[in-house]
């Protein structure tokens, strides 16, 4: 948890254009240590080919109140690649990577795998399961999952989603 256990409230906004996103995530936090807000910048680029669709992109991760030493904003780079088994199962991959990972870590990579099925026309509902692998943080590695529920609603979309971890 990134907030001492505590729900958090979340939100984004994004702009696309053709293929390529521009976009702004925000959260509450609590580290223990002062941090109270990570703010995430990104953009990427969503071809596809034949029955496949692909996002290639880059996160920066902004605490702007941490504290400067060990450095907690990062950055990650990440392609991933989904498609639709039959008429509705959305199944998808995608792997991310940072040089120097939070709080100055070193490498980090971060595989997922998800799936997803429509629930009517106006819902559906989803699950990922991801793991962290660091590469010099002996047994730090960990796995994480969610399960959500996302609709739209003029033009908003919205996810309710639970997210767990094995650590």
């Amino acid at each position: 948890t990134q907030t001492d256990g505590a729900p958090m409230l979340q939100g984004s906004f994004d702009y696309a254009s053709d293929s390529f996103y521009v976009g702004t995530w925000a959260s509450g936090v609590d580290f223990g240590d002062g941090t109270s807000t990570e703010i995430d910048l990104y953009a990427g680029w969503t071809p596809s080919a034949g029955a496949f669709d692909f996002d290639i992109g880059a996160i920066y991760y902004w605490y702007p109140d941490a504290p400067d030493n060990p450095e907690q904003n990062f950055v990650e780079v990440y392609a991933g690649a989904s498609t639709t088994l039959g008429d509705t199962v959305e199944v998808g991959a995608s792997l991310a990577y940072s040089p120097d990972f939070y709080l100055e870590v070193g490498d980090a990579l971060y595989w997922s795998a998800s799936a997803g099925v429509p629930l009517g026309e106006s819902f559906g509902i989803d699950a990922t399961i991801g793991y962290s692998d660091f590469s010099d943080l002996s047994g730090a590695d960990y796995t994480d999952w969610s399960l959500g529920l996302t609709t739209s609603l003029d033009g908003f979309d919205f996810d309710f989603r639970y997210i767990g971890t094995d650590v």
